[in-house]
């Protein structure tokens, strides 16, 4: 398409005008000024960086420095070493060396009923009065778990209805502390003492008798025993 000279003057003349006529708009909504002001009050800052404090080692705290109360000011620091509690009753020289349970011995029927025979004879020359039972002696009772079951009906009968030390006295008078459990009606912590000192064995046949509310009185028929023995 060719555009004549005189067409091309026409157009060049009317942008012009175009031009003057915005810049003069302009000028009277005085945004020249404005944008030039504008773009003079805007310049790239930097971020400041931000400061890091240098760490400090600490120093190991000398407890002597920690500020005390004037109460105890003048006293020596304490002394929070483990001291180990001394247990209750007096102490026992027990034996307390672990048995091999793979050598348990079990008494024969024939050594069990015998004393089982005898307890019962011991039992009835007793004073009936006083509430006694016979135990024949089992692994369990002696052996691993030392756990002591009694009689269900004796316990509910004459026991306390919770938990309670128990004594039990041997037939030299000498006292041994155990923890009755109520609810399972037996003896724990304390009899293993008791069964190692006297060295119980499966098939023995022991007779407890009530002698307090909380103590009883032990005979212990051994498997094998002469009957003209005293122990």
């Amino acid at each position: 398409m060719v555009v004549s000279k005189k067409g091309a003057l026409a157009y060049e003349e009317r942008r012009h005008e175009r031009l003057e006529q915005n810049k003069k708009k302009l000028e009277q909504l005085n945004l020249t000024k404005l944008s030039q002001a504008l773009h003079s009050t805007i310049s790239p800052k930097s971020s400041p960086m931000k400061k890091v404090k240098p760490k400090v080692a600490r120093q190991p705290v000398d407890p002597s420095t920690i500020r005390r109360s004037s109460r105890v000011a003048d006293k020596p620091p304490p002394n929070y070493k483990e001291v180990p509690i001394e247990p209750l009753g007096r102490p026992r020289s027990y034996r307390y060396s672990r048995r091999d349970l793979s050598n348990r011995v079990y008494a024969s029927d024939e050594d069990r009923e015998y004393a089982q025979e005898r307890a019962e004879v011991l039992q009835s020359g007793l004073d009936p009065k006083i509430p006694s039972f016979v135990k024949p002696m089992l692994q369990s009772h002696v052996t691993g778990g030392f756990w002591l079951g009694l009689p269900v009906r004796f316990s509910k009968t004459y026991l306390p209805k919770r938990d309670e030390t128990v004594t039990l006295v041997d037939e030299q008078e000498e006292e041994y502390p155990t923890k009755y459990l109520a609810v399972k009606t037996g003896l724990s912590g304390g009899w293993r003492g008791f069964s190692i000192e006297h060295e119980l064995v499966d098939g023995n046949a022991l007779v407890f008798q009530l002698i307090e509310p909380t103590k009883f009185k032990v005979y212990i028929i051994r498997v094998n025993q002469a009957e003209d023995s005293s122990n």
